[in-house]
């Protein structure tokens, strides 16, 4: 029997990159996975996608910087599948740039979507986690560990992700809901690609020329592919891996260096 059979899984921001491999692999796993993102056609090609290899989804587009999205996500998903055992917070992208280029705004979309998108979900969700024993993954990003100055707002909501995992594990010891955290390095998602791209016309090489020299300088065994993270957290939300608990798992080929 799949080890995620009869399990019910919400993966946010699961219309790409990331999150889309996190639902391909837990729906592959056995699990029923609720996508949502804001892009509602990418929405249901991923759904497609899922159902056509076997598998099990449904899928609700909304913006869940909105303080009311969580609760009717949570509800959405009740209503469709009876429970949930898995919530996977992945959706949220934060501004780069100069520190004294970021407007406010910009310091408040970056938390509204990534951080506080998260704590509405679990907040919602909690009573369900709790009463089926259930795991929460939260993606967050080296970032949170390694500060750069082109990444204050992503450091400094990575960092607060990581101080809530560690708190939620607490009530998770109590509650007996899983709680654990990934930090990715850099993977291949279109935020890269245009990465990539700058530096590839910034130093006048080629794409596979500028990857090679990024992994050179971070001292890193080489790029991430979304499928990494997907295989994490599968391994994370099996069932017989529930002692590992509270961790702040270092996905990244190498860049975290400190202890």
């Amino acid at each position: 029997m799949p080890p995620l059979s009869g399990k019910v899984a919400i993966v946010t921001g699961s219309s790409r990159g990331i999150g889309r491999a996190i639902a391909m692999r837990l729906a592959a796993d056995g699990g029923t996975v609720m996508l949502t993102a804001t892009n509602a056609e990418a929405l249901q090609e991923v759904q497609a996608g899922i159902e056509a290899a076997g598998g099990r989804a449904s899928s609700m587009a909304l913006d869940l910087r909105r303080p009311e999205a969580a609760s009717e996500l949570v509800q959405v998903t009740l209503q469709r599948h009876g429970g949930i055992d898995i919530v996977v917070n992945n959706a949220g992208a934060t501004k780069r740039g100069d520190f004294m280029d970021l407007t406010d705004e910009d310091w408040m979309d970056g938390f509204a979507l990534k951080f506080f998108g998260m704590v509405r979900l679990l907040r919602a969700a909690w009573s369900q986690l709790k009463e089926r024993r259930g795991a929460v993954v939260n993606i967050a990003g080296i970032g949170g560990r390694t500060p750069g100055p082109q990444f204050t707002i992503g450091g400094s909501v990575n960092a607060g992700m990581l101080s809530f995992t560690k708190a939620m594990a607490d009530l998770g010891v109590r509650d007996g809901v899983q709680v654990n955290a990934i930090n990715p390095g850099a993977i291949r998602t279109a935020r890269l690609s245009k990465r990539l791209e700058a530096l590839a016309k910034e130093r006048e090489i080629s794409l596979a020329e500028a990857e090679a020299q990024m992994v050179a300088e971070t001292a890193t065994t080489r790029v991430g592919e979304p499928q990494d993270v997907a295989n994490l957290v599968a391994y994370l939300v099996a069932p017989g891996n529930r002692f590992l608990h509270g961790a702040l798992v270092d996905l990244d080929g190498g860049a975290t260096k400190s202890l």
